[in-house]
């Protein structure tokens, strides 16, 4: 048993010598196949949608609690290949986005509608609205913030 063993490690520890060899990593390195990513993610960048909000912030100032708040994200394609919005996502069940689903194409702009709904949730409030889009950084944020009076207690 221990023979079988033995000859086992062999094989193993021999493999791995043959097959690291003496050539160093980055010698293996095709220098044209690097050459040729860069140039390609060069061509990507450079066509990249890109963004332009009227707003990242909106401040609601202050609201008695169970008001709805609305508002609405201007969306500008400042790129040169279609925007897509593939997804908006609030911080929370309050918070809820709609999204244009079509893509905007370069120069035109969209809106992305929000409604903070206020009940149970009194004093300063910040939420979030995420949007995942096909841009450089792949997702924007966008933030609803203000004070919410709370219900006179009874």
């Amino acid at each position: 048993m221990k023979k079988i063993i033995t000859v086992f490690v062999l094989a193993i520890a021999t493999t791995f010598i043959i097959s690291c060899g003496k050539k160093s990593a980055s010698a293996k390195v095709n220098k044209e196949n690097v050459e040729n990513a860069k140039s390609r993610d060069a061509a990507i960048e450079r066509e990249v949608a890109s963004i332009s909000l009227d707003k990242r912030e909106y401040d609601f100032g202050t609201v008695a609690e169970g008001d709805i708040v609305e508002t609405i994200f201007m969306v500008t394609n400042s790129g040169t290949v279609d925007l897509v919005i593939t997804n908006a996502k609030g911080s929370c069940g309050c918070t809820v986005p709609v999204w244009p689903k079509a893509p905007i194409k370069p120069g035109e702009i969209g809106e992305v509608a929000v409604k903070f709904n206020t009940s149970g949730k009194p004093n300063r409030q910040m939420k979030t609205v995420t949007l995942t889009t096909n841009t450089a950084s792949g997702r924007e944020v966008l933030t609803l913030r203000g004070s919410v009076t709370p219900k006179a207690k009874i």
